[in-house]
């Protein structure tokens, strides 16, 4: 079931509700440049298992409205407290893909988490995804400066370059045209904006405030969201379970996604 939800005036989210009868619900947050169908390997096997899962796009990518303006942590934050309010979900998992994953402690912290009994990380990028002072165990800003110079330059080449280090098994050539559309459907300025946003954006002081059981699947091979990420992650949020991949990079969910659909069905339960 399709639903497109206004957030703003003018601004509306796309969400898809596959199998909305299902007994125990996840809510999936995609990771930057993608959309909500990179889950499409967790969709098949989690939902014949009887689990209600949503994909909602991100504002300014996938299906949803791409307006310009903010794409800061607490604006995307507020339409996924949108989406769970428009659908009355209650009881439910909130999981989250590397920016996804940051968005999601957001969500947790700026509406108590409202709405969400656990939460599940996964490749988060959390606590910062550069590096900062006291905390030499993200990326570089220049990396990511880089990054966003691409993507005004050229954003198919950006694209495809970052899908070059995305997986550690080796991927078909099919699937990799595949992946690499979904970041082609997103906007460039909503790419842009959400790259900028990782110079900014910090999470150090919402770890703590985390007050739900929260699982945190990460690839020790990693080359986007480095395994530390995960540490510092497990270290900050109390009530958490780190379960490293040891065959997986940051595209985690397809390198290993029988372990890592059988990990978030049996932390679902």
């Amino acid at each position: 079931m399709e639903h497109w939800i206004r957030v703003e005036p003018n601004v509306k989210i796309y969400v898809n509700d596959i199998n909305p009868l299902g007994s125990r619900t996840i809510l999936f947050v995609h990771g930057w440049p993608a959309n909500h169908q990179m889950f499409e390997y967790q969709y098949n096997q989690l939902v014949p298992m009887g689990y209600r899962c949503i994909g909602m796009d991100m504002r300014g990518f996938g299906n949803s409205d791409k307006p310009l303006g903010r794409y800061d942590y607490n604006r995307l934050a507020d339409d996924i407290r949108c989406v769970i309010g428009a659908l009355g979900l209650q009881d439910i998992i909130l999981g989250g893909h590397s920016t996804g994953g940051a968005v999601a402690i957001r969500y947790m912290t700026r509406h108590q988490g409202y709405g969400v009994s656990k939460l599940a990380l996964f490749a988060s990028a959390a606590p910062s995804l550069i590096q900062r002072p006291g905390f030499p165990y993200g990326t570089t800003r220049e990396a990511i400066e880089q990054i966003i110079e691409a993507t005004y330059k050229d954003r198919p080449k950006m694209l495809h370059d970052f899908g070059d280090i995305f997986f550690y098994q080796k991927v078909s050539q099919p699937f990799s045209d595949w992946f690499f559309q979904l970041g082609l459907e997103a906007a460039s300025w909503s790419t842009i904006a959400v790259s900028k946003a990782w110079l900014e954006e910090e999470l150090f002081n919402d770890l703590p405030r985390i007050q739900v059981p929260t699982l945190i699947l990460h690839g020790i091979h990693d080359q986007v969201c480095f395994f530390p990420l995960a540490e510092a992650q497990h270290q900050g949020i109390r009530n958490s379970v780190l379960i490293p991949f040891e065959n997986s990079g940051h595209g985690l969910f397809y390198d290993e996604r029988d372990k890592f659909n059988l990990e978030l069905s049996r932390f679902a339960k």
